[in-house]
């Protein structure tokens, strides 16, 4: 079994990048990056698939929130998507390559590959395999983590040296609208761990006290959570997790 990187304890996760739509700096932005980098903290970032197979990082299925270009992102080929300007930056939508190379092992990195079955099934393999190809050369701490457990189990088959672990959460229907009830009642218990060797899990900040959250800390999983925004939900929190990924604040650093 893969384990986490030690410096992954050793600083809370940036959501996205250290982001402030407010001043200009989007997430999952170079300058984002950079700034997480420069206040000390750790990265969480997500990668979509262009339509030619690459790893691109940027949340959304679709391009309007972020971009004024239209459509979803699985569309567009590589060298279309680098040309699209981010919403009010001087900054393009980057690869996967792009920001391992801006951030060259100065900072763990945790990697979110979003679904790309649509329904937390098995037609995945090419933006693992993407991932897989990127993370080749990469010598810095890094993990990936993914809702569907199939992109977990396709992850390390491409790439077994890589750590790896399970996005949960309670799966209210309100949220998961495209999942039917039996899927979401499946992935709430989080069966897959041991069967796709993950050695952590990422869990919704709120739905900590889930019996099945001890189960496996007691066996020996590290836990991450998502998304603390304020100092108050931060401390609450490291109560039950070992890594936290924040938002919206300054989360404290071992320096401060």
């Amino acid at each position: 079994m893969t384990t986490l990187s030690d410096r992954f304890f050793q600083r809370p996760l940036a959501h996205r990048g250290y982001h402030d739509a407010s001043a200009g700096v989007l997430e999952n932005s170079r300058t984002a990056f950079d700034a997480a980098v420069e206040a000390g903290y750790g990265i969480e970032l997500d990668v979509q698939l262009s339509k030619d197979g690459h790893a691109m990082v940027f949340h959304d299925y679709e391009l309007s929130r972020l971009t004024n270009g239209r459509g979803a992102i699985r569309t567009r080929t590589r060298d279309e998507l680098v040309d699209i300007p981010l919403k009010g930056m001087d900054e393009t939508i980057p690869t996967l390559p792009d920001i391992l190379a801006l951030v060259d092992g100065r900072t763990p990195l945790l990697i979110e590959l979003k679904d790309q079955d649509g329904a937390m099934g098995p037609d995945v393999g090419p933006l693992e395999t993407s991932v897989a190809k990127a993370l080749l050369e990469y010598s810095g701490p890094v993990a990936v983590m993914s809702f569907n457990p199939y992109s977990i189990a396709e992850l390390a088959k491409a790439s077994p040296q890589t750590p790896r672990g399970l996005v949960s959460c309670s799966y209210p229907a309100e949220h998961w609208p495209l999942l039917n009830e039996k899927t979401r009642d499946r992935l709430r218990a989080i069966p897959d761990y041991d069967k796709v060797g993950a050695c952590f899990i990422s869990h919704r900040y709120d739905d900590l006290q889930n019996p099945r959250v001890a189960e496996l800390k007691a066996k020996g999983a590290h836990i991450n959570c998502w998304t603390v925004r304020s100092v108050e939900a931060e401390a609450e929190a490291r109560l039950i997790a070992d890594m936290i990924t924040f938002e919206g604040y300054a989360a404290k650093t071992p320096v401060d």
